[in-house]
């Protein structure tokens, strides 16, 4: 987690992964990548990206049926390498994603990345993509302890940057860690759709988006 100096209101909390950064084709080009490295079939990258799950499953796991598929064709350093920097090695910051985290700052908005995952490999993603000069902040769920949807750790984004959750928004792609986690503090959220239709029935999120940099714009441009 990084912190600085208490910072105004109103406060935007951000998703990291499929969010700000699109993970899983930056984990698709990895997968690519490994599988020919070791002349294994290129028809199970589909097969290795629904057994990672959008990083959702375990890296444990996700190694014991690689190894499980593979075998000695997949050595165990070479899947940790994939599992540990893959991702991180290869996410970029999208032009409209970038420009409207600009406009947001100009408009005055606080704005906190909070995401799960691994303390190395989030902030890897955070300071490859030039996130890090963007945001006042972050939190990283092996960090602080909790995961998203968990209130603490969205607790602890505030507090990072001494504001509260007073006009405060969460910006995801996960409904059930984004929406979910922003309805158990009382935010109001932008969820990130990319073409899904809505199916929870437990919360719904205030607004829905395309895309994260029209996500953004949607609270910097009309924040009530």
């Amino acid at each position: 987690m990084r912190t600085g100096p208490p910072t105004p209101m109103p406060l935007l909390l951000l998703d990291l992964d499929n969010t700000l950064v699109d993970r899983d084709a930056a984990f698709r080009a990895a997968v690519a990548d490994f599988l020919a490295e070791r002349a294994l079939p290129e028809d199970d990258i589909a097969w290795l990206m629904t057994v990672d799950a959008s990083g959702y499953t375990p890296r444990a796991e996700v190694a014991r049926a690689v190894h499980a598929r593979y075998g000695a064709r997949a050595p165990g350093p070479a899947v940790r390498d994939l599992l540990d920097r893959g991702a991180a090695d290869r996410v970029v910051l999208s032009g409209p994603v970038r420009g409207a985290l600009a406009r947001a700052l100009t408009a005055g908005w606080t704005l906190v990345i909070v995401t799960n995952g691994r303390t190395t490999q989030q902030e890897a993603k955070i300071r490859t993509t030039g996130l890090d000069a963007l945001v006042h902040g972050w939190v990283v769920s092996e960090a602080v302890g909790h995961k998203k949807p968990a209130p603490e750790i969205f607790h602890a984004a505030a507090a990072g940057v001494g504001a509260d959750f007073d006009g405060a928004w969460v910006i995801g792609d996960s409904p059930h860690a984004d929406i979910a986690g922003a309805a158990g503090i009382g935010a109001r959220s932008v969820w990130v759709s990319a073409g899904r239709p809505w199916t929870e029935a437990a919360h719904t999120p205030t607004r829905t988006a395309p895309d994260t940099a029209s996500a953004i714009d949607s609270v910097v441009d009309a924040p009530g």
